[in-house]
C-alpha cells in the first residue's frame, strides 16, 4: 500500500517474508523495493547477475529490512524444488507472499539475434514453465501450511496479451504471458480459500528495452496510453504491493491492468 504521496506506508506488510523472482533489476527490483519499504522481508532473486542481485539485497538491508540472495537459472526446472526449499529455510517459518516476475530478455543482447523458435523456447521455459511451477510448489506449501488467507501469489501477465499485438514479439509474449494468465485464474480456484492469487498485466514500461527502442516505439507508448507517457516500474510495484497486502483480502483470481488505461495507436494523443 502507499499513501497519497506514491509512497509505500511502513508496516503495512511488517512481519510477511516474501520471495520476488527476477528482483536485480527492473520490474522486480521495484516491487522488492516497494514490499520491503512497506516493512517487508525480502529475499532477493536473479538470474544469472549476482552482484546485481546482492546490490539490491543491500539496498533492502539499509532500509532495516532482511534480505538474502538466490542465484538460479529459473529455465531449469529440475532446480524448482530446491529453490522453493531454500526460500522456505531463508524465511525460517513460512513465505507468506511470492512474486513471480522472472522473465526470459530475448529483445536485447545476444539474445536478440536468435530465431523466433528459440526465444519462444526460452520465454516458455522462463516465463511460462517457471511461474507455472513454482506457483503450485509454493501455493501447496502455502495452503498447507493452514493459515487461510496468509499466502499470497502475484503472476506477471502482459496487457497486451488478450487483444492481441503484431509482430513476432507480439506473437511471442501473448501466447506465452496469456497462457501464465490463465494459469493464474485456475490456480486461485484450486487454492482457495486458503491463498489469494492475481497477476498484473503491465503494458509499456520503461526497462532495459525501452531505453534503446527506435523512435516509433517511443511514440507509440506514450500514444496508447490514457496518460500519454511510459510506465515506470514504480507504477507496477505500487499495483503488486497493494494486491499482497492484507487489505486486498477479498481480491483473487484477478488480471490487473498496469498500462495507464489503453486505447488504440491509431488515435491521437490528447491535445488538451
Amino acid at each position: 500500500m502507499s499513501d497519497a504521496t506514491g509512497r509505500a506506508e511502513p508496516d503495512r506488510l511488517a512481519g510477511k517474508q516474501a520471495v520476488v523472482t527476477g528482483s536485480s533489476r527492473g520490474i522486480g527490483q521495484a516491487i522488492a523495493i516497494q514490499l520491503a519499504a512497506a516493512g517487508a522481508d525480502v529475499l532477493i532473486h536473479g538470474g544469472s547477475n549476482r552482484r546485481a542481485a546482492e546490490e539490491t539485497a543491500h539496498r533492502i538491508q539499509r532500509m532495516g529490512r532482511r534480505s538474502g540472495v538466490v542465484v538460479q537459472d529459473l529455465a531449469d526446472a529440475g532446480r524448482h524444488d530446491a529453490f522453493v526449499t531454500r526460500a522456505w529455510q531463508w524465511a525460517g517459518d513460512t513465505v507468506h507472499i511470492w512474486v513471480n516476475n522472472a522473465g526470459a530478455d530475448v529483445l536485447t543482447g545476444a539474445a536478440a539475434q536468435l530465431s523466433f523458435e528459440e526465444k519462444l523456447e526460452r520465454l516458455w521455459r522462463v516465463d511460462g514453465c517457471a511461474t507455472i511451477g513454482l506457483g503450485r510448489r509454493v501455493g501447496h506449501r502455502m495452503r498447507d501450511a493452514n493459515r487461510v488467507g496468509d499466502g499470497v501469489i502475484l503472476n506477471m501477465g502482459w496487457d497486451r496479451a488478450e487483444v492481441g499485438l503484431g509482430g513476432d514479439s507480439g506473437e511471442m509474449f501473448a501466447a506465452v504471458k496469456g497462457a501464465i494468465m490463465a494459469f493464474t485464474k485456475s490456480l486461485a480456484k484450486s487454492l482457495a480459500p486458503a491463498v489469494r492469487v492475481n497477476c498484473l498485466a503491465p503494458g509499456w514500461i520503461r526497462t532495459a528495452w525501452a531505453t534503446t527502442a527506435p523512435a516509433y516505439w517511443q511514440r507509440r507508448a506514450c500514444r496508447e496510453s490514457l496518460r500519454d507517457r511510459w510506465g515506470l516500474p514504480e507504477d507496477v510495484a505500487r499495483a503488486a504491493c497493494f494486491l499482497v497486502a492484507p487489505q486486498a483480502d477479498y481480491i483473487t483470481g484477478q488480471i490487473l491492468a498496469i498500462n495507464g488505461g489503453f486505447r488504440d495507436a491509431d488515435i491521437a494523443p490528447s491535445q488538451s
